[in-house]
């Protein structure tokens, strides 16, 4: 390919490559041709871009002048990364990377002439329906039924750019259930539970309910929404529901184990994590378990993505599927033993 080529092809800019989902959603845009460039902070683990091609800007969300420079002749972004942690010494952390971070990198990309945004938010910003029925888009919610300061810091995050999109910044939102499978490097609270159950360590349960979504899927319904979606609109990228036992059984089957027959009381395990985060304010040790994480576990977590599916035409593999592609990479990485 001559250089002429190669300059015609569309630049995109992804945060959160070097984590779970962006590191999917560039590698997604790299398939389609597009030049990838990738913020990362100095010093970063940068394991999840091995073996791909990408431009790497050197910044981060707290720093203004580096999102400029790295928003300069791109013609998309994909903004994923967020603070995504459910427990932190310094709750103000969160919201200034996923609340004012996310102002900052929107006014640049506005200021660069960026043609079209793809905003990742979470479901964990919608509203849950009280009779257990999955949520949806438009199940109402406000900032007071957001659990914790990670959910809290996504809403407000969302509310910024929902604003901005009504003042002309050609931006589309998607919220992401539960991303499972390859290259959860940290891994995410749910990717703890997964490698967890596969290595034998979950002994008991708690009565719960998620969104099982393959991050693959996660990944091209970003991409779908980048094509069709409705500037301003939010989409829902989803998979499966599932109670938290039934996700151990699932898991203890592909690995040969017996599943966890013991269910605690909510009653029971938030005393332990009380004491859990008491420990790890004492230690700097993040806590096996959070406060947040049990008050969230009260509330089944399940939504329907047929927004996304009629609009976007997206689409979702087995739950099996993507809990073998996650504990696959969580054997062949070390992180089982």
């Amino acid at each position: 390919m001559n250089a002429s080529a190669s300059t015609a092809k569309p630049r995109a800019l992804v945060t959160g490559a070097t984590g779970f989902v962006g590191s999917a959603v560039a590698r997604r845009l790299l398939a389609e041709g597009f030049i990838v460039r990738v913020l990362a902070r100095p010093g970063s683990d940068r394991r999840n871009l091995a073996g791909i091609e990408v431009e790497v800007a050197e910044g981060n969300l707290t720093d203004a002048a580096s999102l400029e420079r790295a928003c300069a002749d791109c013609d998309a972004l994909f903004h994923v990364a967020a603070d995504y942690r459910l427990w932190a010494p310094k709750p103000e952390e969160l919201y200034q990377a996923n609340v004012e971070g996310t102002r900052a990198l929107m006014q640049a990309a506005r200021k660069a002439g960026v043609k079209r945004i793809v905003y990742t938010s979470s479901v964990a910003v919608l509203g849950i329906p009280k009779d257990g029925t999955p949520g949806n888009e438009d199940t109402p919610v406000t900032v007071d039924d957001m659990i914790g300061h990670y959910k809290r810091s996504k809403f407000l995050a969302e509310e910024v750019v929902r604003e901005m999109a009504r003042d002309g910044l050609p931006v589309v939102i998607v919220n992401p259930s539960t991303p499972i499978g390859p290259r959860d490097l940290k891994p995410t609270p749910t990717g703890r539970v997964v490698r967890d159950a596969a290595a034998g360590k979950m002994p008991a349960y708690v009565d719960t309910g998620l969104n099982l979504a393959h991050v693959e899927d996660v990944a091209e319904g970003h991409w779908l929404a980048y094509q069709k979606g409705v500037i301003g609109q939010r989409y829902v990228l989803g998979g499966t529901d599932m109670s938290l036992r039934e996700i151990l059984a699932m898991i203890a089957d592909i690995v040969g184990r017996k599943p966890p027959k013991v269910r605690l009381p909510h009653g029971v395990v938030l005393p332990i994590a009380y004491i859990s985060e008491t420990f790890a304010r004492l230690t700097g040790i993040p806590p096996v378990a959070t406060v947040e994480e049990v008050r969230m576990s009260k509330k089944l977590m399940f939504f329907s993505s047929e927004k996304a599916r009629r609009e976007l035409g997206y689409t979702q593999r087995p739950a099996r599927q993507a809990l073998e592609d996650a504990v696959h990479w969580y054997r062949d990485n070390g992180y089982l033993g």
